[in-house]
C-alpha cells in the first residue's frame, strides 16, 4: 500500500449539478487571505448575514449542488479530507491518515477519535460506512455524491476508527472527493432518514456550525457548535469558530443585494454582478473573486434530438457563438470567454481556443452543407421543419438570462431559433435525467479533470446522449491511472474530442465573486470556491 495525502484526483459531479452548481459570478484572482482588511486581533461573537440569490430547495449537503446553497450547509459537515485551493493537495480532516493501493482500487482511511455528532453520537468507521452505503440511494438530487461513489464494490470496517474503500475498478479521483461537500459525513440517524426528509428538515452533522432554522425561500440559519475541537488541518483556529450564528437570507434581485450590503443590513453576498461593481467599489466592500474549476458556462447539447445527431449543426452552433461578447456584456469584470470544455483554473486544463472562435461565415456554412435552407423569416429549415432547439435553464445566477439572451440573439443570426424555457431548481436534474430537453445551460464546479467522465462518459449518466465511442476510452483511462504525464494527454484528448463533436457548446468561465463588508475577516475560498467560514470573524 501507497501512502498518497497528496494525491490529486478531483471527482465528478453529474450534469444534473451541472445547471444547479455554481452559478456565482465573475472576476480572477482572490485576496488569498480572505476579506478584511487593517490589524486587529480576531474575536469570537457576533452573527453574519449572508444575502444569497437562490435556495435550492434542499439542506442536505449529500444533496444540494448550487452554490447559493452550499456556502451555508457546507458548515453542518465535516469531509474525511480538505483541499488546499492554492495547490490542490489532499490533507487530513476526519481523516488523520489513508493509504491508496497501488492500482487505485482500494483507499483505507484511518479516523480522529474524540469527535461526535451535533446529537452527541460518535463518529466511527460504521459510521462512515453508512454515509457511503445509502448515498446510491439517494435519488435525482444526489447526483453528485453518487458520482463519487460510482463503481464502489463495498465499503468494510477495519476497526472502529479504520474504514475501507473498495471499487470494481481504479478510480483516482477518489480522493479528492472525499474532500467535497457531497461526501461530507452525517450522523447515522441522519443517514437512515429518507432523502426527501432529509431535503426538507437538514442533517446532523459533526461540523463547526448546526443548522437552526430551515424556511425555504427565505432563509437558512445555523448556529455555532459548542465544544468543536477537530476541524480541518488548513485552518488556523483550532476549536470552536469565531461566529456565534450564520443567517443566509435569499434575495433574488442582485440591486436589493447590493444595497443590502451598503446599508449595513448584510455583511455579505452573493453573485455580485456588472451592474453593482462601481458602487460596491466605493464603499465599505471588498469585492472577493475566485475562478471556478471545471466545466464552463454553456450549453449541454442533446446529441439524441433529431436535429442535434448531425454533427454539424453541433459544430455550427459552436463557432456561431460569440463569447467575448457574452462575457464582456453580461458577466463582471475580468470575466473569461471559454476557450475549453474545462476552465483554466482545472487540473489538466487544454487551450482550445482555435476551435472555439467565433465565425458566422463557418457556422452558416456548415449548416448549409447539412442541408438546412435561410427561411424568408431568416430561420433555417429542412423537410419542412424550422431549426429550433429550447434551452432549459434555471434562475439560480442573474446572468443567466441576459447570457441566453445574447446567445439566443448570435443564434438567430445564422439561421437557428432558440425558445428560452426557466425550470425551477428543483424540476432540471430530472429533465437532464429524462433526456426530454434539446440544450441545457449550466456549469459544474470541481477542482479536477474527472468532472469531464460524469457528465460525459456513456457508461455513467449521460444526460448530453453522447453515442459511445473514443471519448469513453480516454475518460476511463485518466481515471485508472497515477501518472500525472499519462493523465494529463488523456485529459487533453478528451477535451479535444468533447469539443470538435461538439457536444458541449462552451460559452464563458464562472469566476465567483461575493461582496463582503470591510468588518469582515477571514472569509475564506475552499478549493472549489466556495466558502468556509470557521476561522472567519466580525470586527
Amino acid at each position: 500500500m501507497t501512502t498518497l495525502p497528496d494525491f490529486r484526483s478531483s471527482r465528478w459531479a453529474a450534469l444534473t449539478a451541472l445547471v444547479t452548481t455554481s452559478v456565482l459570478l465573475t472576476a480572477c484572482g482572490s485576496s488569498g487571505d480572505g476579506s478584511g482588511s487593517g490589524s486587529g486581533r480576531a474575536k469570537s461573537g457576533s452573527t453574519l448575514t449572508f444575502a444569497v440569490s437562490s435556495d435550492a430547495g434542499c439542506v442536505d449537503p449529500q444533496q444540494v449542488a448550487s452554490n447559493d446553497t452550499i456556502y451555508s450547509v457546507r458548515q453542518i459537515v465535516d469531509s474525511l479530507t480538505d483541499q488546499d485551493p492554492k495547490t490542490g493537495k489532499i490533507v487530513p480532516w476526519l481523516a488523520k491518515s489513508w493509504d491508496i493501493s497501488s492500482d487505485t482500487t482500494t483507499f483505507t482511511f484511518r479516523l480522529r477519535s474524540g469527535v461526535t455528532f451535533s446529537d452527541g453520537s460518535k463518529l466511527t468507521a460504521q459510521v462512515v460506512k453508512d454515509n457511503f452505503d445509502a448515498v446510491p440511494k439517494l435519488g435525482a438530487l444526489g447526483t453528485l455524491a453518487e458520482g463519487y461513489l460510482s463503481g464502489v464494490k463495498s465499503t468494510s470496517v477495519i476497526d472502529p476508527l479504520t474504514v475501507k474503500v473498495t471499487f470494481k475498478e481504479p478510480n483516482a479521483q477518489f480522493l479528492q472527493a472525499t474532500s467535497t461537500h457531497s461526501l461530507g459525513i452525517e450522523s447515522s440517524a441522519s443517514v437512515r432518514k429518507t432523502p426527501q426528509q432529509k431535503c426538507s428538515d437538514g442533517v446532523v452533522g459533526s461540523g463547526p456550525f448546526v443548522l437552526k432554522q430551515y424556511a425555504q425561500n427565505q432563509s437558512i440559519t445555523l448556529a455555532k457548535r459548542a465544544g468543536y475541537a477537530w476541524g480541518s488541518s488548513l485552518w488556523t483556529k483550532k476549536g470552536e469558530a469565531y461566529l456565534d450564528k450564520l443567517v443566509f437570507k435569499v434575495v433574488p434581485e442582485a440591486g436589493v443585494r447590493a444595497g443590502s450590503l451598503q446599508s449595513g443590513q448584510v455583511a455579505a453576498i452573493s453573485s455580485v454582478g456588472r451592474a453593482n461593481e462601481a458602487a460596491l467599489k466605493g464603499s465599505q466592500v471588498t469585492l472577493q473573486r475566485r475562478a471556478n474549476p471545471g466545466i464552463v458556462f454553456g450549453l449541454g447539447l442533446n446529441s439524441s434530438r433529431p436535429a442535434l445527431k448531425d454533427a454539424r449543426v453541433r459544430q455550427a452552433i459552436l463557432s456561431a457563438i460569440d463569447r467575448r461578447q457574452i462575457a464582456d456584456t453580461v458577466f463582471p469584470t475580468g470575466t473569461k470567454a471559454a476557450t475549453s470544455v474545462l476552465a483554466h483554473t482545472t487540473p489538466d486544463y487544454t487551450n482550445l481556443a482555435p476551435d472555439l472562435a467565433f465565425d458566422a461565415a463557418k457556422a452558416k456554412s456548415l449548416l448549409d452543407e447539412a442541408g438546412w435552407s435561410t427561411g424568408s423569416d431568416g430561420i433555417r429549415t429542412k423537410n419542412g421543419k424550422k431549426l429550433s432547439l429550447t434551452v432549459d435553464w434555471i434562475p439560480n445566477s442573474a446572468t443567466n438570462q441576459p447570457a441566453l439572451e445574447l446567445l439566443q440573439q448570435q443564434l438567430k443570426a445564422v439561421g437557428v431559433a432558440v425558445t428560452l424555457k426557466q425550470l425551477q431548481v428543483t424540476q432540471l436534474a430530472p429533465t437532464l435525467q429524462s433526456g426530454g430537453y434539446d440544450a441545457a445551460w449550466g456549469n459544474i464546479t470541481r477542482a479536477d479533470p474527472d468532472i469531464l467522465r460524469s457528465s460525459f462518459s456513456t457508461e455513467l449518466a449521460n444526460f448530453y446522449r453522447v453515442p459511445a465511442g473514443s471519448l469513453d476510452a480516454a475518460l476511463s483511462a485518466q481515471a485508472a491511472t497515477t501518472d500525472p504525464a499519462k493523465r494529463k494527454q488523456l485529459t487533453g484528448r478528451a477535451q479535444q474530442l468533447i469539443v470538435q463533436s461538439a457536444y458541449y457548446a462552451p460559452v464563458v468561465e464562472l469566476q465567483t465573486q461575493l461582496g463582503v463588508s470591510k468588518k469582515v475577516h477571514d472569509l475564506n475560498f475552499d478549493a472549489s470556491s466556495r466558502i468556509q467560514l470557521h476561522d472567519t470573524w466580525i470586527g
